[in-house]
């Protein structure tokens, strides 16, 4: 077989039987599915297994994993010359497979390979799509798309050969995988380029359950600093990636911090861990002493980011700016 989808999966429920019957059916059938289970208890595993597919492999685990200790088994369970990897909740078209192989026979020097994607709802409704790609993109590009925000990374529908997956040390251990996709992506591309199919083939699912969603803002701190470190070590070994930092390292620094800031306005005081948006600034202004940008990042000169910390630091302000969002969702 040519390539292994990868799913790995906790309590998948409805979602999970969406996605895998995605997978199995797929027009190009040259795979298998390897399904990486975290020790579920919903009966998601049972239902794969009377499926009675000899495509499907399950490997179960005797204790729950984190998500960050079921995703590092990847690199450690036999798989074939190309691999994928798909969330439990996201949907494969139908041509997926089949449509990605013949970008893969295009371009066979490529080191990763993507496709366009659409953004859907917990309902399945069509949110938007992801943003546009150019259908190559060297290392320099990629991270300048990075820095910028002007491209959807997710960690599903991308493939890469199983092998180079290995040398780059597989899923980068960041807190929750967030930003991990990120780093893997460059690793890959910087042993060549990234190869994109301009057909939409996948759909990413947001839903309040994603662990983007759902995850406390200070461990996605944590996981954006692991990935500040890792620009930091890029700019010391390459010089055109320094450049970009320097002079783009803002751009990404603004874009998370305002959208935290917002992020933790919206939540209720007593949900917040005694984080407040001064405490937000605070770590940003850190994150951008380690990331020796070419002007210092100071949060303040953003007006939006500002206006966050007025509204934060008053519980009036606080209260008024909650029931005006909940005004506008009625």
């Amino acid at each position: 077989m040519k390539y292994s989808i990868i799913l790995p999966v906790f309590n998948g429920g409805e979602y999970l039987k969406l996605c895998v019957k995605s997978i199995l059916g797929q027009s190009f059938s040259d795979f298998n599915l390897l399904v990486l289970d975290s020790g579920s208890s919903d009966g998601s595993i049972e239902w794969i297994e009377g499926l009675n597919d000899d495509r499907i492999k399950i490997y179960p685990t005797e204790k729950r994993l984190t998500i960050e200790e079921n995703w590092t088994r990847i690199r450690s369970i036999p798989r074939n010359e190309f691999m994928t990897i798909i969330g439990h909740d996201d949907l494969f078209d139908k041509n997926y497979l089949q449509m990605m192989d013949e970008l893969i026979n295009r371009y066979p020097d490529a080191s990763l390979y993507q496709s366009h994607f659409r953004f859907i709802d917990a309902a399945g409704s069509i949110m938007r799509k992801c943003k546009a790609m150019n259908e190559k993109i060297s290392p320099a590009e990629l991270l300048k798309h990075f820095l910028n925000s002007s491209i959807d990374t997710m960690g599903t529908g991308f493939i890469m050969r199983s092998n180079d997956f290995d040398e780059v040390g597989g899923m980068p251990n960041y807190p929750k995988l967030l930003f991990a996709d990120m780093e893997l992506w460059q690793r890959l591309t910087d042993k060549n380029y990234l190869a994109v199919e301009q057909a939409e083939l996948f759909s990413y699912r947001r839903h309040s359950g994603a662990t983007t969603a759902s995850t406390d803002i200070s461990v996605i701190i944590q996981a954006l600093e692991k990935f500040i470190d890792y620009l930091s070590r890029l700019s010391s070994t390459d010089q055109k990636y320094a450049e970009l930092i320097r002079n783009e390292g803002n751009t990404l620094l603004k874009q998370y911090c305002q959208g935290l800031s917002h992020k933790l306005l919206r939540t209720p005081v007593t949900q917040r861990n005694n984080l407040t948006v001064a405490r937000v600034i605070d770590e940003f202004r850190k994150l951008g002493k380690k990331l020796n940008t070419k002007h210092a990042f100071e949060p303040l000169d953003h007006f939006k980011i500002k206006l966050g910390k007025i509204i934060d630091s008053s519980a009036f302000l606080q209260s008024a700016y909650l029931s005006f969002r909940s005004l506008l969702k009625k």
